[in-house]
């Protein structure tokens, strides 16, 4: 059984930090691409950033600078470090696998994220 499980969403004031961790069990982690989304209410889940099986990693445009994916294989955990957040880095992020692009993709259940003073 393929599990995600998110932890380390929190309340935190514009230009702080926090580290989300994603760890997985049921799934050969390494060959795995690892993703973090997020969404708000009313709007559709929206991808942050990828990291592949060989530590590539992309970032939304919002994000480029801000926040960092890395991935722990030995720990089969993949993070999001979230610097200088802002109030519209809110929502529930999740942590995502998929084998390849065209294949299913699993989820987490999802850590809340608010920024606000």
């Amino acid at each position: 059984q393929v599990q995600l499980v998110e932890s380390g969403g929190d309340l935190v004031q514009p230009g702080g930090s926090l580290r989300l961790s994603c760890t997985t069990s049921g799934i050969n982690f390494s060959l795995y691409i690892m993703g973090w989304y997020r969404q708000v209410p009313g709007k559709q889940r929206e991808l942050v950033a990828p990291i592949t099986s060989g530590a590539v990693t992309k970032y939304t445009d919002s994000v480029k600078g801000r926040f960092t994916i890395s991935r722990d294989n030995a720990k089969n955990t993949v993070y999001l470090k979230m610097n200088s957040l802002k109030p519209e880095d809110a929502a529930v992020y999740y942590c995502s696998a998929r084998i390849s692009p065209y294949t299913q993709i699993y989820w987490g259940q999802g850590t809340q994220v608010t920024v606000s003073s």
